[in-house]
């Protein structure tokens, strides 16, 4: 039996599933525009489709990896298949189906050229799990086996796009074909680990974290000493990526053990599933420990009862009143 997260702070002290990732539905949040990302309206039950080469329309301008496209209106009738190019091959990691990937991109109809949505102008890469219930189906199969660094452009019908119903919101009919540009910058699973560079760990008072980055649970060691009356959030790894805002929502791997006898308590890493969560929604010790922090680091995140559960710890986490927690954590990616 897979365990629970235990990061959400409301309603304080319960466990909830609406922020952290539990069962198959490990991603909560991103910043995709509300009318027309491609985020999944339903769940889908078409059948895998038959992926074909095209046609698909040209890409006039913004012909550079991560420059933002012009893409031609759609000629003739489109394929009833899920027609995909890779316009640009990248040589980095391959995109597995359930990862999360990192991604510019832009979207318009095929019959009228109609931007429906794109990132490039919000200056701000869609961070999404490949999952079903969280994307059309169309971007599961156009963007798996693909390398980050590629450019990827695929034409999506109905099926496995919107189905029937379109997307009022966005201007998509039921019977529209969806064309759509991808730059897939990064991928993260269940293996990945922050990258950033080793920072000092000379306080002997405080825990001292493992710098492993294979994807592996790093140790935590803490000390035989009364824990800090205040909150401490330190650099284990310093990453060199974009600064967390307190606004801002994160995808995540991290490992929770409590000061008192070291006992692990939740982690990712044990549910071989990333997390990701808006600093809104966690108890105030990750939020206030987590902003201004960089993408791609480990944070030592030491958490007083006040800031964390203090005498009102989730039923059944193995958290004992007024407990002080300790957490590794590795901040992937700013959603």
């Amino acid at each position: 039996m897979r365990r629970r997260s235990l990061l959400i702070a409301v309603p304080a002290g319960l466990v909830t599933l609406a922020a952290c990732g539990d069962g198959d539905d490990s991603g909560s949040s991103s910043n995709a525009s509300d009318s027309a990302s491609p985020d999944a309206s339903a769940s889908s039950a078409a059948p895998p489709p038959k992926i074909v080469d095209g046609p698909l329309p040209a890409i006039t301008a913004g012909t550079k990896f991560d420059e933002k496209p012009t893409v031609a209106k759609g000629s003739g009738e489109p394929s009833k298949d899920l027609a995909v190019k890779t316009v640009i091959a990248g040589g980095g990691k391959a995109v597995a189906e359930s990862d999360f990937i990192s991604a510019n991109y832009l979207g318009q109809v095929w019959q009228s050229a109609k931007v429906f949505d794109n990132s490039y102008d919000r200056k701000t890469p869609l961070v999404i799990q490949l999952a079903q219930g969280s994307i059309i189906d169309g971007w599961r199969y156009a963007l798996t086996g693909k390398k980050t660094g590629s450019r990827v452009q695929f034409a999506v019908p109905p099926t496995w796009g919107y189905g029937k119903q379109g997307n009022e919101q966005a201007g998509i009919k039921g019977d529209d074909t969806l064309v759509f540009v991808v730059d897939v910058q990064d991928t993260f699973n269940a293996r990945s680990s922050a990258d950033g560079k080793k920072a000092g760990q000379g306080d002997a008072a405080l825990p001292k974290v493992g710098t492993n980055t294979d994807g592996k649970a790093p140790s935590i060691e803490v000390p035989k000493t009364d824990p800090p009356k205040k909150l401490v959030a330190e650099y284990v790894l310093e990453g060199d990526g974009a600064e967390v805002g307190a606004q801002d929502s994160v995808l995540v791997q991290y490992e929770g053990v409590l000061w008192d006898g070291g006992k692990e308590f939740d982690s990712t890493y044990a549910r071989k599933q990333l997390t990701s969560f808006s600093l809104q929604q966690v108890v105030k010790g990750w939020a206030q420990g987590l902003t201004g922090k960089k993408v791609g680091s480990r944070v030592l995140i030491v958490i007083p009862p006040e800031l964390g559960y203090g005498d009102s710890p989730p039923e059944g986490s193995g958290i004992e009143k007024d407990s002080t927690l300790v957490f590794s954590v590795d901040i992937l990616a700013k959603m």
